[in-house]
């Protein structure tokens, strides 16, 4: 489980989701916005819709959780930036590696079901938050 300065709190949820840029997958949405802080900042919505029980949110939302703890949340991002030539003065985009800081809400779609004794279940859980952190990632050089 990662530490909590790396989880959202319900107001900066909101302000995620009111400001959203979106990525999707088959079952997840990620939204995320830049942050100021020094690190990434992550949370998950999984609605009494997607699964039955009380224990299985908490079930996937700690799955989720160690995964960013084991693998992910110390990522670098990298980001286009435009620079001007000496000699033709043409503006070229080029990609830099500059430390850019999200605040990433994931969101179940509602139409999907969650069962925590349901290999497939989780395996596709798993499968779209890598997807969808991926989109984000940097190569690793």
């Amino acid at each position: 489980m990662i530490s909590k300065i790396y989880r959202l709190k319900e107001n900066d949820v909101k302000k995620v989701l009111k400001h959203w840029k979106p990525f999707f997958s088959y079952w997840i949405v990620l939204n995320y916005k830049n942050n100021n802080l020094d690190f990434n900042r992550f949370s998950i919505i999984i609605s009494w819709k997607n699964t039955k029980w009380w224990v299985e949110r908490n079930f996937f939302r700690r799955r989720f959780f160690d995964y960013l703890d084991k693998n992910w949340y110390t990522w670098v991002f990298e980001k286009k930036t435009s620079a001007l030539t000496n000699n033709n003065e043409v503006l070229q985009k080029t990609w830099q590696k500059i430390l850019i800081h999200y605040d990433c809400v994931f969101l179940l779609k509602k139409q999907i079901k969650l069962e925590k004794n349901n290999l497939e279940s989780i395996n596709s859980f798993e499968n779209d938050i890598k997807f969808l952190l991926k989109k984000l990632q940097i190569p690793k050089k």
